[in-house]
């Protein structure tokens, strides 16, 4: 929970700098990029983790990958700040938290679809159009794959699940006549 206050603290300040500028989503893909560099080398995550090295050879690694990934001097300097603070650990929370922000400043939600078969284009699309009606905001949709769901349709929007699959519905089923009897 403290860490997620952190994050949310961090995260802001960031978000309150990109919008001055109003480059939200260039700064947030920067966050990512590096944040996956993060994640893909387990041995530079733990080096930044570790207490043991001095916190110059940590910014020293830092710059030097900062380089390579080429990131605005903005978010550069932010990372540079967490790395200073001891709070590159959280990085992962504080891209998270950013990304809330952002999705409210430019009105959109993230959408996750699971469906037992692949959509069409023309159901991809329809059914993109008919969420961005019933959220009012724009919708990034991602659509996953469960032949597990036999059919129908899952969809996750923020905390909201909207459950219209054929295993739900015969558990449902399965649950009510087992009541009965």
């Amino acid at each position: 929970m403290i860490s997620s206050n952190i994050a949310k603290r961090y995260a802001r300040a960031f978000f309150e700098i990109a919008g001055g500028e109003k480059r939200y989503e260039e700064y947030y893909h920067e966050l990512g990029r590096f944040s996956a560099v993060l994640k893909e080398n387990k041995s530079l995550s733990e080096f930044l983790a570790n207490p043991i090295f001095a916190q110059p050879d940590k910014k020293a690694v830092v710059e030097s990958v900062l380089e390579k990934i080429r990131v605005s001097p903005l978010t550069a300097n932010f990372l540079k700040l967490l790395v200073d603070k001891r709070r590159i650990g959280i990085l992962s929370d504080i891209e998270g938290c950013y990304r809330e922000l952002m999705d409210n400043a430019l009105k959109k939600v993230r959408v996750t679809v699971k469906t037992a078969f692949p959509l069409t284009g023309e159901l991809s699309d329809r059914l993109q159009m008919g969420l961005e009606g019933l959220t009012g905001r724009e919708v990034e949709m991602t659509v996953l794959e469960d032949p597990a769901l036999l059919g129908g349709i899952v969809v996750r929007v923020g905390d909201t699940l909207y459950d219209g699959s054929i295993r739900t519905q015969l558990n449902n089923i399965r649950n009510l006549l087992g009541e009965e009897l």
